[in-house]
C-alpha cells in the first residue's frame, strides 16, 4: 500500500500564528495515537510571522481522511478556521523513504 502525506503552509491573520500553534498542538495529542498517522509535526517559519507549517505522514489516505471525521478534529478545525488569513499552499507527497517512517 502507498503511504499518503503532504506539506501544507498556511497564513494566519496578523498575530493569530501562535494560537493556530496551541490548537495544532491539540491536533497532535489527538491524531498522532491513531494507528494511520506516522508523522504529524507542526512548523513556523521564522521569515513569516503569520505562517504555519504542517507536515503528515499517513499510512494511507484513508486514514487521513477518517481522522478529519472525528468529532474532536472537526471542533479544532472550527475553532481554527477564522483565525486564517488565506488559503493554504498544500503539496501531496508519496513518503518513499526516511528517518521515522514505519
Amino acid at each position: 500500500m502507498e503511504r499518503f502525506g503532504f506539506f501544507g503552509k498556511f497564513i494566519t491573520k496578523p498575530g493569530q500564528r501562535d494560537v493556530v500553534v496551541e490548537y495544532l498542538r491539540e491536533a497532535v495529542k489527538l491524531v498522532s495515537p491513531l494507528p494511520g498517522c506516522q508523522i504529524y509535526i507542526i512548523s513556523t517559519v521564522p521569515t513569516e510571522p503569520d505562517a504555519v507549517c504542517s507536515m503528515e505522514v499517513w499510512n494511507s489516505e484513508a486514514d487521513h481522511s477518517a481522522s478529519l471525521q472525528l468529532e474532536s478534529v472537526k471542533a479544532l478545525v472550527a475553532k481554527v478556521k477564522p483565525l486564517m488569513a488565506e488559503g493554504a499552499e498544500v503539496v501531496r507527497m508519496v513518503p518513499a523513504v526516511g528517518k521515522g517512517l514505519s
